[in-house]
């Protein structure tokens, strides 16, 4: 049973008589327990639901399109609490947060609902036999999961939990079902690595397609560890054994099923000082929110963008134009190690096309977590404000939307973007992840699709 938070005016349910405050009980004679079994019997034309207001049961009756939304909200997004982990994982990000961060950025949250309906990655430790079942029974795909290793015991080992090898049984199931699955490695040096790395590469492999892609990612390692597990940096020459390893798959799996299966983020190759793979390795981009193909798709998007600019005389046409014969325009960029290579290098690119533009990139040193962390979506407000307070800045500070929480203009230590703009006396723009906005952005015009 789930409370009714509000009801969108006009909507079905509005005009159903529902309304806020109401519980919602079942739908065609189904119990709603969570979002899940709300969303797969609201998919249906005819709707049946039982609500109790005021301590009495009562039916509304819809009839619509199959897939369209009745109006309801609810006071979360799962219509229930997120399952938080059950694990201890020896590579847990989170653990290595420091004191007197903002409550939310401390909940682990392993929970099966959000793989399908945000991308999270899942262990399988928290999945019990009803959700398994749930989940074959709506067929509901794809679910993201977070191997680390295909050996059991060692699985035990790393998720510090008896019943982490044991999960891995519930990927035979889903296979069986045809569920399709993404996976992910938190490559651990001296750990997970090598022949067990290996070795998981080739079980996950038995269970192509189903399971489309697997990415390799080193483990993150921020200054505050004291107490934790050991684990120790990968070097250049790991990385580069790494990329080998994941190469020689990538060919096996193409003869396979002609996809490359398993990839190493782009961290990688930026540690093995290596070129990162063309657009047709990726396989669709399957596995670019962990940092798989997004320097790719970003020097594509602005190789594309730049081209487009000079087939329709756009550069020419903004050259001529009034405003750059008046004046110079100076911006700046901000970014982390991973990316500081390549944003510098299209940065350069559009300024050797506009006379009078500059284009200031800065690499910001991750300071309030240590320096082995290099990815821009992990740059804080502080570390922001120390390390450009005596920089060029020129109009505007460029800055990733990763960096911030969009709808509140926040960064991880609650530092806000106005906070940053007052300090640093510069206007703030945030970027989308898009060659094309980077480029709109440093042009300060606006690129007409």
């Amino acid at each position: 049973m789930v409370k009714v938070e509000s009801v969108r005016k006009g909507s079905y349910a509005d005009r159903a008589g529902i309304s806020a405050g109401d519980e919602l009980i079942g739908v065609n004679g189904n119990t709603i327990h969570d979002v899940l079994d709300y969303r797969f019997h609201i998919c249906n034309e005819k709707l049946d639901i039982l609500l109790r207001r005021d301590g009495k049961e009562y039916h509304a009756k819809i009839k619509k399109d199959e897939y369209d939304d009745i109006g309801l909200e609810f006071e979360t997004f799962l219509m229930d609490c997120k399952h938080s982990c059950r694990n201890k994982c020896i590579f847990c990000f989170i653990d290595q947060l420091p004191k007197g961060m903002r409550d939310t950025l401390y909940f682990k949250d392993d929970d099966s609902r959000l793989s399908f309906l945000q991308g999270n990655y899942v262990t399988l430790t928290n999945m019990s036999d009803h959700d398994l079942d749930r989940i074959i029974k709506y067929h509901l795909a794809p679910i993201n999961v977070s191997f680390q290793t295909m050996n059991p015991e060692l699985r035990c080992m790393m998720l510090h939990n008896r019943f982490a090898g044991e999960a891995l049984k519930k990927v035979d199931r889903l296979y069986e079902a045809g569920i399709t699955m993404n996976g992910q490695i938190v490559l651990c040096k001296g750990v997970n690595d090598g022949n067990e790395l290996d070795y998981s590469i080739r079980k996950l492999m038995e269970y192509l397609p189903v399971i489309e892609s697997v990415s390799v990612v080193p483990v993150g390692l921020s200054r505050f560890r004291e107490g934790l597990y050991p684990l120790e940096p990968f070097t250049k020459e790991d990385a580069k054994e790494v990329i080998d390893m994941i190469h020689g798959y990538q060919q096996q799996c193409m003869e396979k099923s002609g996809t490359h299966f398993i990839h190493a983020s782009d961290e990688w190759y930026l540690l093995a000082e290596e070129p990162v793979p063309e657009e047709e390795c990726y396989d669709g981009y399957l596995q670019l929110e962990n940092g798989v193909g997004m320097i790719r798709l970003l020097l594509n998007e602005a190789k594309e963008t730049m081209e487009e600019l000079y087939k329709h005389k756009f550069l020419t046409t903004l050259k001529c134009h009034h405003d750059w014969k008046k004046k110079t325009r100076t911006v700046s960029l901000a970014t982390g190690k991973l990316a500081y290579p390549y944003i510098r290098q299209i940065a350069k690119e559009v300024e050797a096309c506009m006379p009078g533009l500059t284009a200031n990139v800065y690499e910001i040193r991750n300071d309030f977590f240590g320096e082995r962390i290099t990815v821009s979506g992990l740059i804080t407000g502080i570390d922001l404000m120390n390390q450009l307070k005596d920089k060029e800045l020129g109009e505007a500070l460029l800055i990733p939307e990763n960096m911030v929480r969009v709808e509140e203009n926040v960064f991880l230590d609650d530092v806000t973007v106005s906070e940053v703009e007052k300090t640093l006396q510069v206007p703030v723009d945030i970027v989308k992840s898009s060659g094309r906005d980077l480029i709109n952005q440093i042009l300060g015009r606006k690129i007409h699709e």
